[in-house]
């Protein structure tokens, strides 16, 4: 029954194996979707740097990064949600209620401070609600959602009805306006920065977070496997609530006011935050990095057509073509690194992702033309 024997040949086994392995093209080492998305955050940078003199400038960048900020904060749960093969739409009310909430508790007096925790805990729970149905009463969180993104923005409504709470304390709008004592960095940019890191370590150094992407490449052989499936569903939904709370009080307290319909439409932005930074729609696949990466590079992006005075609806579309382009240029990249010869697949959606391409910067710099023959 000695099994020291075994040893040498299991070690000789093991240095044939890396002897012999194949070696990945130089195609192959930068197919991953966070280079790409490196390389066309320098892109974004380099075409700004020629179009605008006021891109670079550091008081610019400190005041715009702040502004996409509270996506930011509902995106890092938002990854959780769909590697597990879920989603969460109500994040965006979720964020109007609770900063509804907030102003409604401050007009009648309350302490800022209590009605921001107060605030906190209707988020929570709001997530904890959309959970339950979606693990315990394993109703599709796609309907549950949608039909909490309709109730809790009523909510926000009934609060507050067409008023603004508004004349918020200075030690309140810090968070949102404030920057670190003796720099130029927003603090709402340093939470950002602390909770990203430890998202990221949760998802990519625990064993929870290998349970996340267990759930999203097969529930059913997770849960047979004897992960609590459930449970984990309950948390990251929950998380998810008291994110969008946490950045309704930032969004809040950067505006300075609260109004109902606040934060209106960013779950789309959240999004496609997640999924531009190669989050896979159907769960099993992603990186807090890549998500990361993403954000930077949407607010580069509005950042640059803002200043050349870029209408929204147009920043839009421009998002929608690189988000277009996120999803078919990894899948053209592995179909040409895992060929020998190119056959007619693999030649059109060379095609494709290089129309998509042509079509993208045509139409960025189409956008920018008006203005820039105007000035």
């Amino acid at each position: 029954m000695k099994q020291t024997p075994l040893a040498p040949a299991e070690t000789q086994v093991t240095n044939l194996i890396n002897e012999f392995a194949p070696r990945r093209s130089f195609l192959a080492r930068f197919q991953r979707w966070e280079w790409m998305l490196v390389g066309l955050i320098v892109l974004v940078v380099l075409l700004n740097t020629q179009l605008s003199p006021y891109f670079l400038d550091a008081l610019n960048l400190s005041r715009t990064s702040s502004d996409f900020m509270e996506m930011g904060l509902m995106m890092l749960p938002m990854v959780f949600i769909i590697i597990t093969g879920n989603i969460d739409l109500s994040v965006a009310s979720n964020l109007g209620m609770c900063a509804s909430l907030m102003g409604w508790l401050f007009m009648q007096g309350v302490n800022i401070w209590v009605a921001a925790f107060a605030a906190l805990l209707l988020g929570t729970l709001a997530g904890f609600f959309n959970g339950l149905l979606a693990a315990r009463m394993k109703l599709p969180a796609l309907v549950v959602t949608l039909g909490t993104y309709a109730f809790y923005r009523g909510v926000a409504y009934v609060l507050l009805g067409d008023q603004a709470a508004r004349d918020y304390p200075e030690a309140f709008t810090y968070l949102g306006q404030g920057r670190l004592p003796g720099t130029l960095i927003p603090f709402s940019v340093a939470l950002f920065i602390v909770l990203a890191a430890a998202f990221g370590l949760v998802l990519h150094r625990t064993t929870f977070g290998r349970y996340l992407y267990g759930i999203g490449n097969n529930e059913n052989a997770c849960i047979y496997s004897g992960v609590p499936v459930s449970r984990i569903k309950l948390i990251i939904f929950t998380l998810s609530g008291f994110m969008a709370a946490l950045a309704g009080l930032i969004l809040a307290a950067r505006f300075g006011s609260t109004r109902p319909d606040i934060g209106n439409g960013l779950e789309l932005s959240v999004i496609t935050a997640a999924v531009l930074g190669g989050v896979d729609i159907n769960g099993g696949v992603g990186s807090m990095v890549g998500a990361c990466l993403s954000l930077l590079l949407i607010g580069l992006m509005r950042f640059g057509m803002g200043l050349l005075n870029i209408q929204g609806q147009v920043q839009g579309v421009v998002i929608g073509l690189l988000l277009i382009l996120s999803i078919l240029l990894p899948n053209g990249l592995v179909q040409l690194s895992g060929v020998k010869r190119l056959d007619r697949r693999s030649i059109l959606a060379v095609l494709v992702v290089v129309i998509l391409f042509a079509l993208f910067f045509g139409f960025f710099f189409w956008s920018r033309a008006p203005v820039l023959i105007g000035g």
